[in-house]
């Protein structure tokens, strides 16, 4: 595509596979979050890399997270102390190196309302105090990720307007990790193996697969070619099984519900409540940049045979997810206040037991073909996901490649926050674009010859979105649908009544893009 004004030359991503080689050393079939951090490893040890995806960019489980940074937690209450301390070392990572413009420090409380008895709070306080301990462990800095402490009762009543007073008995305050946007960081990382040489096509689905080879069929043009490769690895997620013999996942969906900032007003933090009868589960309530709150998490199980493209969150979750979060509140919230829900399925190896105890440990498996197949983790571990595919495909083809540098090596925009801080550009696109923001107007401006008002008023009444994200979606990011804008390269289709305001916006920044290309 034309239009392009940036310092280094990315290669953008391709929409089908036109242009797509005959032959490469390692072909990633995926590009969730994990076939995108795979893609970047490969291609940043001096590998020859395309990667492919059915649909597009984080399409499957990677935009349906809580997109928190977890430190892990959950997993020093089962006593998986290897798992909780790897994700305390990738969150640090993530935070402080890979992509701080992309991550922020998100406080959370317990308040500590009659529902939560004197012994969980202070199996809580353990547990956060745990947390920190991690947190030093991984060498995070506090500057990154203060430390956790026990609140007062006026601190807990200011911090969490409209928590349930009667009773209420002040409240744990601790810190974790939250993204700007889980699609965003796939996006990131997929433009970033592009700026190292990573081909990468979407809309091209893999129909055939072994170890040296894939049959790839343009979902556009149906038009059908083989690609041979040295190396296959396979980061599919829950359909990774689809694609090689002797993959029994057992997928568990975590849903979600979307609701007005209104409902809540005057949260900045993340309220946690614990599920009674139930060890170290909570129910997230978590408000978002753009002026909604996600509650969360569920852990349903799902039969893993025949799974639908997009899962869809069930009413009773729906109902469980709003009773749980408003043991914490005086106001009781109901179906009238959700404007939306989603659901994700997260891709866990079938190792027998429940899903909410299955291990989030990662699984490198190998087919008889050679295909490596990378299952479980979680978004907060992907970079070490992909960390371990790339060695086992090195090592098991005897491919030439560096070491892994992904542990130091930041994402496109990414820089410290003091140097954040002084971007010239508008908070907004800096959040999400970090020091590539003023580059997202140029390339705005070029393209469309509009004027800076145009291109940064928000789009429709009541979204903070700007046509200038529009427009660098397709001319950079490989957006190609309105779908794709909205679901994908923003978030704003997660309320549905948002995206039917946003619709004409998202058309005109395809038209803008497309006559400068044409």
């Amino acid at each position: 595509m034309t239009g392009h004004h940036t310092g280094h030359h990315t290669r953008e991503i391709t929409v089908g596979t036109a242009g797509m080689p005959d032959r490469t050393e390692l072909l990633v079939v995926g590009l969730g979050v994990t076939g995108a951090g795979v893609a970047l490893d490969a291609a940043s040890r001096g590998l020859d890399v395309v990667a492919v995806d059915a649909f597009d960019l984080a399409w499957g489980t990677s935009r349906w997270s809580s997109k928190l940074v977890h430190g892990g937690l959950r997993y020093l209450a089962n006593l998986q102390f290897d798992v909780a301390h790897e994700s305390a070392l990738e969150r640090g990572i993530l935070m402080q190196t890979t992509a701080p413009h992309l991550t922020r420090a998100l406080p959370m409380v317990i308040p500590l309302t009659p529902s939560v008895s004197r012994r969980a709070a202070q199996v809580s306080r353990i547990a956060m105090a745990l947390g920190d301990g991690l947190r030093l462990t991984a060498r995070t800095s506090r500057r990154t990720l203060p430390r956790s402490r026990s609140i007062s009762v006026p601190e807990t009543l200011a911090l969490v307007p409209g928590v349930r007073r009667a009773g209420l008995r002040g409240g744990i305050l601790a810190f974790d990790g939250q993204l700007e946007d889980d699609a965003r960081l796939v996006i990131a990382l997929a433009r970033t193996a592009g700026a190292h040489s990573a081909r990468l096509h979407t809309r091209s689905r893999v129909v055939e697969l072994s170890g040296s080879h894939a049959v790839v069929r343009d979902e556009l043009t149906g038009e059908v070619r083989r690609i041979e490769a040295k190396a296959v690895v396979n980061a599919a997620g829950v359909w990774a099984g689809g694609l090689v013999d002797g993959i029994t996942l057992k997928p568990s969906r975590g849903t979600h519900v979307v609701l007005r900032q209104e409902s809540l007003p005057g949260l900045s933090v993340a309220v946690m409540a614990p599920l009674p009868e139930q060890r170290n589960r909570f129910v997230f309530l978590l408000p978002q940049p753009d002026g909604t709150l996600y509650v969360g998490l569920t852990d349903e199980e799902v039969d893993g045979t025949d799974l639908p493209d997009v899962p869809e969150p069930s009413e009773a979750e729906i109902g469980f997810l709003l009773d749980a979060i408003s043991t914490a509140f005086e106001r009781r919230l109901t179906r009238d206040d959700v404007v939306g829900a989603y659901a994700g399925l997260r891709p866990l190896l079938d190792t027998g037991g429940e899903t909410a105890d299955l291990s989030r440990r990662h699984a490198v498996l190998t087919s008889g073909t050679g295909v490596v197949t990378i299952v479980g983790g979680k978004l907060t571990t992907y970079r070490r996901m992909a960390e371990d595919a790339v060695d086992a495909a090195v090592v098991q083809r005897g491919l030439a490649a560096r070491p892994c540098t992904t542990g130091s090596l930041p994402l496109l925009g990414a820089a410290d926050r003091a140097r954040l801080e002084s971007v010239d550009a508008p908070a907004r696109l800096v959040r999400r674009y970090g020091l590539e923001a003023p580059m997202v107007l140029d390339n705005a401006r070029a393209v469309t010859g509009l004027d800076d008002a145009e291109l940064l008023a928000p789009i429709a009444a009541g979204l903070p979105h700007t046509l200038a994200e529009l427009v660098f979606g397709v001319s950079h990011e490989g957006a190609r649908t309105v779908e794709d804008l909205l679901e994908r390269r923003t978030r704003i289709a997660l309320v549905p009544a948002d995206a039917e305001l946003a619709r004409p916006a998202a058309e005109r920044a395809l038209e803008l893009v497309e006559v400068v290309t044409s």
